[in-house]
């Protein structure tokens, strides 16, 4: 008996209690099945266009993950650009880094079975330099490429969304969209009061005078306000510049329109700001047209299942609301604020 009490007592010891699983590792589990339900919703879009199912994909299908099916037939590339836009080289949860977005309309432009470019917008703008980037890369390849450019506005396209825009031969947007807001705006904090309640007082050590203008533990000077109006000013005439240029407007008429208002996708077609309201396949039927190779094309979809998760994820939780309240450096934009 006591023999048999020891071996039992043994045994418990070298098996000691499972522990018990930790908060980090359930968020990591629910992470990596969210990731496996985009992965196999994807897998579906990819088995539809399998090259064993057909010659090529039937008009309207979209292959997944910027892969092409097996028939080098002509198509339309379909590019989505969602979200805020900011300078960066990646696509995170919470932002589209302009580089990356840049590289994808290079490669599609450049593949000899895209004869034209559908720009999926669905974005308020971004930083200027970041909308500046997108609109560039656009430009370049219009010039370099002979390939027509179709900007589709689905939910929202406003301001830098617009902008980039205005970059192509022609815009479609749904009748209720959102777009307009040409304009520009310097977002700065200030956490004077904050730190004036909790005691904190910060000192700055400076070359110049302006070194730390801008600075969210101080108030703002008049003379500081007037120098960032200038840059506020500069920065506006290169956007109504784009518009007038892009759409073929006279800028005195841009410039009545370009005071940050909104507008419908109707309303935008009343003032000229679109061409035509309609749907993404409407979109890629113009395209199509505009390319020689007719309505109903072949389409080619650059995306990436994760992405295009975490860029529905953000948009239905606001996400993007917590990254904008801990990034409070300041941000010259091109973006419709929306009240956040």
């Amino acid at each position: 008996m006591e023999s048999n009490e020891n071996n039992a007592q043994n045994q418990q010891q070298n098996n000691p209690a499972p522990e018990k699983p930790s908060g980090t590792k359930t968020w990591v589990k629910l992470l990596a099945v969210f990731y496996l339900i985009a992965v196999a919703s994807s897998f579906l879009i990819i088995g539809k266009t399998a090259p064993g199912k057909g010659p090529s994909l039937k008009p309207g299908e979209i292959s997944g993950f910027g892969k092409i099916a097996s028939a080098k037939s002509d198509a339309v590339a379909v590019i989505p650009i969602y979200g805020t836009i900011y300078q960066s080289n990646s696509a995170s949860i919470f932002e589209k880094g302009s580089q990356y977005i840049a590289k994808k309309i290079k490669l599609m432009a450049e593949k000899k079975e895209v004869k034209a470019i559908v720009l999926d917008i669905n974005s308020p703008g971004g930083t200027v330099g970041a909308v500046q980037e997108i609109h560039s890369v656009i430009s370049r390849m219009k010039a370099e490429t002979k390939k027509p450019f179709v900007a589709m506005f689905g939910d929202m396209s406003a301001s830098g969304g617009y902008y980039i825009a205005s970059a192509c031969d022609k815009i479609v947007s749904h009748p209720g969209a959102l777009t307009g807001s040409i304009g520009v705006m310097f977002s700065l904090a200030n956490f004077e009061g904050l730190f004036k309640k909790i005691g904190v007082k910060s000192e700055a050590v400076k070359s110049g005078k302006f070194k730390d203008m801008g600075s969210p533990m101080r108030e703002m000077s008049e003379e500081e306000r007037k120098i960032l109006k200038g840059i506020i000013d500069d920065t506006y005439s290169q956007f109504v510049d784009a518009v007038s240029a892009g759409r073929n407007l006279p800028r005195d008429e841009v410039v009545k329109l370009a005071d940050g208002r909104i507008f419908t996708g109707r309303q935008a077609f009343d003032l000229k700001l679109i061409d035509i309201t309609g749907s993404l396949q409407d979109a890629v039927d113009l395209a199509g047209v505009l390319a020689g190779i007719g309505k109903n094309p072949r389409i080619i979809k650059h995306t990436d299942a994760f992405e295009d998760f975490f860029s529905v994820l953000e948009y239905k939780t606001g996400l993007v609301k917590i990254k904008d309240f801990f990034n409070q450096s300041p941000r010259l934009e091109y973006r419709w604020d929306m009240g956040d």
